[in-house]
């Protein structure tokens, strides 16, 4: 199977053995891997308030679609990783700036560390259609 390697400066560069997203042949399916909230040119942790670690994990997400050339609401499927699963509300909060319904499947799911000490990782499968 043939897949394409999506990279793009507009979100972190990947920090270990991963590709930001790897997208399959007639461009129909495009896994992205888990985002945490770092700034793209510092590649530091945007923040220590969860509020702005979530915000930046899906400007990070919408980045890495768009440079697959599609959308977040192209997104079928999110998981998402928490340190605080007491921060859920807040999560659904942030989401709902970036998603209208009909919102993607999702998971999340307590950890107990995420890279970079970050607070929340979010992945996606992003699923195009051909005339996206």
């Amino acid at each position: 199977m043939s897949k394409t390697i999506i990279q793009t400066p507009e979100a972190p560069a990947a920090i270990g053995t991963y590709s930001q997203a790897v997208q399959t042949p007639a461009a129909t399916m495009t896994f992205i891997s888990g985002q945490i909230p770092l700034h793209p040119d510092s590649m530091t942790l945007v923040s220590e308030a969860f509020e702005e670690q979530a915000h930046r994990v899906f400007i990070n997400l919408r980045a890495i679609a768009e440079a697959a050339g599609g959308r977040l609401s192209d997104c079928v499927k999110l998981t998402i990783y928490l340190t605080d699963l007491g921060e859920f509300a807040t999560v659904n909060e942030v989401m709902a700036t970036y998603f209208a319904e009909p919102y993607p499947a999702r998971a999340a799911i307590e950890v107990s560390a995420l890279p970079k000490q970050a607070q929340i990782e979010i992945d996606a499968i992003m699923v195009q259609s051909p005339s996206s």
